[in-house]
C-alpha cells in the first residue's frame, strides 16, 4: 500500500487545532513515541511507517516510503512513523493530589515540557485555561515524549475551577514566600502563569498563597525563570516536602 491523496489531505489538516477538533484525532511521530501511544490506552487509527514489521501485530498499517514520510512529518528529520490516534474524552477533575494549573501557556515546547515534569513528579492532572496551547499540537506531543498517555489533560475556565476546588492554592510572583522555606502540602493547586505577562490578576483573586523562587546571583539582574524551569523546581519542592 502506499499514501492516498486523502491520507495525505488529512493528515495535512491535522496540523491545525480546528481539524483535529472536527476528526477527533492528533498526530503522533517517531519510534519512542509512537510505541507509547500504543502501549496506552490512545485508539490507533492509522498508522504509516517505512518498515511495516515492526508493527506487524498491529492493524491499520500502512507501508510508505521515504518521499511520503517526508510529506506528511511535521519533523525536520522524519523518524521512521507517523501515527494517527483518536483523542479521548476529557477525564473528569479529583479535587485530590497536586494539581498543575496553566494559565494562557503558548509555547508547545513549554507545554510539552510541562507534562513531561508533571508525569516525572507524579502529578496526575493538569488543567489548562482555554487559551493554553493544545495538548494535540504536534510539537507538544513530540515535547511530552510520551507523557500525554499518563497525564490527564483538562481545559476549563480557570476563574470556575479556582473559585470551586477547596485546595490550598499557590502561584508564583516575585513577592512571594521563599519556597525554600515554605512548607507545602501533599494536596494543592499551583498555578503557573504565561511567558511574557504571568498570572492574569483575576485569578490571583482565588490564591491563598504566593511562593517565589528566589535569585541567589550577585547582581540579582535575571527578570524571571522560563515557565518549565520554574515549574520543575516548584514541583521538585512540593514532592521533597511530602
Amino acid at each position: 500500500m502506499s499514501l492516498s491523496k486523502n491520507q495525505l489531505k488529512l493528515i495535512t489538516s491535522l496540523q491545525q487545532k480546528k481539524y483535529r477538533a472536527k476528526y477527533n484525532l492528533f498526530i503522533a511521530e517517531g519510534t519512542k513515541v509512537v510505541q507509547e501511544f500504543l502501549n496506552s490506552n490512545f485508539e490507533l487509527e492509522q498508522l504509516f511507517c517505512l518498515d511495516n514489521s515492526v508493527y506487524k501485530n498491529y492493524e491499520k498499517v500502512t507501508l510508505i516510503n521515504e518521499l511520503e514520510l517526508k510529506k506528511i512529518s511535521s519533523l525536520k528529520t522524519p523518524n521512521n512513523v507517523v501515527a494517527l490516534f483518536k483523542i479521548p474524552n476529557t477525564k473528569p477533575l479529583l479535587n485530590k493530589g497536586l494539581i498543575v494549573v496553566l494559565d494562557t501557556i503558548n509555547d508547545p515546547g513549554n507545554l510539552g515540557t510541562i507534562i513531561r515534569l508533571c508525569d516525572w513528579f507524579g502529578v496526575a492532572q493538569l488543567v489548562c485555561s482555554t487559551t493554553t496551547v493544545d495538548c494535540y499540537n504536534s510539537k507538544v506531543v513530540q515535547a511530552s515524549m510520551g507523557s500525554l498517555t499518563r497525564v490527564s489533560i483538562v481545559y476549563t475556565t480557570l476563574e470556575n475551577f479556582l473559585k470551586n476546588t477547596s485546595l490550598p492554592k499557590y502561584a508564583t510572583l516575585l513577592n512571594g514566600k521563599n519556597v525554600y522555606k515554605s512548607k507545602l502540602p501533599k494536596n494543592a493547586v499551583l498555578v503557573m502563569g504565561n511567558e511574557a505577562n504571568g498570572i492574569n490578576e483575576e485569578l490571583l483573586k482565588f490564591v491563598n498563597h504566593h511562593l517565589t523562587i528566589p535569585r541567589f546571583g550577585n547582581l540579582q539582574q535575571t527578570e524571571s525563570l522560563n515557565v518549565a524551569t520554574a515549574t520543575a523546581i516548584l514541583l521538585s519542592e512540593f514532592k521533597r516536602a511530602t
